[in-house]
């Protein structure tokens, strides 16, 4: 089991496949991109599989998020999830991507055993989605969505950040389309993770704005903690169907004390948050002579047990991880 000091109990782990990533989102890294990781500094695929293995067999996880950077630029990953699909008990299997390589991989993924998908799309505007993006690639993560719906991986969650003078005029016009593609669209306030620090508290979209704007054309009736549990996201109920629409507040609205996450970087390190400035390296204790999956798991269990009561993001004392979002894995 993976337990702090606070009592909270780890049950969902996210693990990064890579730190690359085939957009330049504004809010995530420069436009001439990062230094990558070297390849033998990337868990090799046998070495993923391991660590979910013992986090699934031994430390008590119940649900895989697979994540990067762009988790689809990860060659081995319908392989992946194969492998993790057949451990016992059967984790839960889902992935975040940007969308572009789902259009090619959506039924293969499925068939691997993975449950369902994560979409980032912050804009119905191919122009502001180039602006924001760098890239010119928006038709292909709406062709990468509903390839994941028709593949059966669903519900296909929407995540959208809202960026002022950009889109932040834009959410009523997507939790329509949500609605009328039967999509699950989910907000994020933008976060303190940007490759170029660049992050201010005074210019991000809250989420008050955020439900603001959405209550120009629709009724949101909350749906309430109990139905929430530890998920980041705070639910409305849109115009009482069946329809819902979530907002994840990690820097106004912080929901600590209750996160069930441990991190798996890219390269093999522990975090216990996404913005904690200390990692645990478990690549090491993985290629060493004497590797033993008790010493990793022992070695996991105690980093899980130095997390902090909190993000520290309403600290003065707070500083931004060294590691940029892409690194970390959201």
């Amino acid at each position: 089991m993976l337990i702090d000091t606070f009592g909270r109990v780890a049950t969902d782990l996210r693990v990064s496949l890579t730190d690359r990533c085939n957009l330049r989102c504004t809010y995530c890294m420069p436009e001439e991109g990062l230094q990558w990781l070297a390849k033998p500094d990337l868990l090799t695929d046998d070495e993923i599989v391991r660590l979910i293995r013992i986090a699934v067999t031994e430390l008590g996880i119940e649900e895989v998020r697979f994540t990067g950077g762009e988790p689809l630029l990860r060659p081995g990953i319908v392989g992946i999830v194969e492998r993790v699909a057949a451990l016992e008990p059967r984790p839960k299997m889902s992935l975040t991507t940007n969308g572009i390589g789902l259009k090619r991989t959506a039924t293969a993924l499925k068939a691997a055993g993975l449950d369902r998908v994560n979409v980032s799309l912050d804009t119905l505007r191919p122009d502001v989605f180039k602006t924001l993006t760098r890239r010119d690639r928006h038709q292909g993560v709406l062709d990468g969505m509903a390839a994941a719906r028709e593949a059966g991986l669903t519900p296909v969650k929407v995540n959208a950040v809202l960026m002022p003078g950009l889109n932040d005029d834009e959410a009523p016009d997507l939790l329509a389309w949500a609605i009328e593609n039967d999509y699950e669209l989910r907000f994020i306030e933008q976060m303190p993770l940007d490759a170029q620090h660049g992050w201010k508290r005074d210019g991000m979209i809250t989420a008050g704005d955020i439900l603001q704007s959405l209550r120009t054309r629709f009724t949101l009736t909350e749906e309430g903690q109990e139905e929430r549990g530890s998920a980041p996201a705070e639910r409305w109920i849109v115009d009482g169907s069946h329809h819902t629409v979530g907002v994840i507040a990690s820097v106004t609205r912080p929901f600590c004390r209750a996160c069930d996450r441990t991190r798996l970087t890219a390269d093999g390190q522990v975090r216990t948050c996404l913005f904690a400035t200390e990692e645990t390296d478990l690549r090491a204790a993985l290629r060493a002579e004497d590797s033993s999956d008790d010493e990793v798991a022992r070695l996991w269990k105690l980093a899980m047990w130095g997390k902090k009561a909190g993000s520290g993001l309403d600290d003065p004392t707070f500083l931004q991880p060294a590691r940029p979002m892409s690194a970390i894995g959201g």
